[in-house]
C-alpha cells in the first residue's frame, strides 16, 4: 500500500499543531551510586542566637545577680538572691534573749518539727523549705531543723550551699530568729529558731 503525500493545506495544518508539542521528559538513568546527601542547615554562630550566650550568664552568676541552684544538661535554674542577702549560720542577732541563745546553740532546745531534704532536687528542696517554714511559723512551732546532707566537693552540696540563700529571701528571713549547727562537727543539718507569730520584725 502507498504512502498518500499531505497536500499543502495538510502539511501547514499539522505545522501548526507540532508547534504546541513539548517532548516528554525522561527520566535519568540510574548509575547505581548513591546520591550526595543533602548538607545541614547551618548553625548560626553563639553570638547571633537569641537570648544570652553562656559567656554572658556566667558573667552574671559571678557578678551575683543571680544565684544557680540547679543545673542539667538541658536547662539550669536560678533563684533570685534575697536583698538580705545569705542568712548568717552561728550568729547571734541583735534583739535575740540570752536564754534563747544559749538554748539553740547548746541543744537544749529541741527541735519540735525536722525536715529532711538530703537527695532532693534543689527546685523540690526549696519549694518543701518555703511551705515547712511558712507552716510551722503559722503554727507557733519554735524550733525546727532541716537536713541538706554534706553533699560532695570542698564546699558542700547545692542543698548546703544554697540554704543560707534561701532563708534570707525576705518572706523567710522575716519569720526567722537565728540558725545553728546542730554542732561543729554536723554541717549538714541546720536549726532554726523560728519568730513568734505577730512579733515585730527587725531585719
Amino acid at each position: 500500500m502507498r504512502q498518500r503525500r499531505l497536500n499543502e493545506e495538510e502539511q501547514a495544518l499539522w505545522a501548526a499543531f507540532a508547534q504546541g508539542i513539548a517532548p516528554l521528559r525522561t527520566a535519568p538513568r540510574h548509575t547505581g551510586q548513591t546520591p550526595p546527601p543533602t548538607p545541614p542547615p547551618s548553625v548560626p554562630p553563639e553570638a547571633d542566637r537569641p537570648g544570652m550566650s553562656r559567656a554572658a550568664i556566667m558573667q552574671r552568676l559571678a557578678a551575683g545577680g543571680v544565684h544557680a541552684v540547679h543545673q542539667t544538661a538541658s536547662h539550669s535554674l536560678t533563684v533570685q538572691k534575697g536583698r538580705g542577702g545569705a542568712f548568717e549560720i552561728g550568729v547571734r542577732r541583735p534583739g535575740l534573749d540570752d536564754t534563747s541563745w544559749r538554748g539553740l546553740v547548746s541543744g537544749k532546745l529541741r527541735p519540735e518539727r525536722r525536715l529532711d531534704l538530703h537527695g532532693q532536687v534543689a527546685q523540690t528542696a526549696f519549694h518543701r523549705l518555703h511551705g515547712f517554714l511558712i507552716q510551722a511559723h503559722a503554727d507557733n512551732v519554735r524550733c525546727v531543723e532541716i537536713i541538706t546532707g554534706l553533699g560532695s566537693g570542698h564546699h558542700g552540696g547545692i542543698l548546703r550551699r544554697e540554704l543560707p540563700f534561701w532563708l534570707g529571701r525576705g518572706d523567710l528571713g522575716r519569720l526567722i530568729l537565728a540558725v545553728v549547727h546542730p554542732h561543729a562537727a554536723n554541717q549538714g543539718a541546720v536549726r532554726v529558731l523560728l519568730r513568734r507569730p505577730g512579733r515585730g520584725v527587725y531585719r
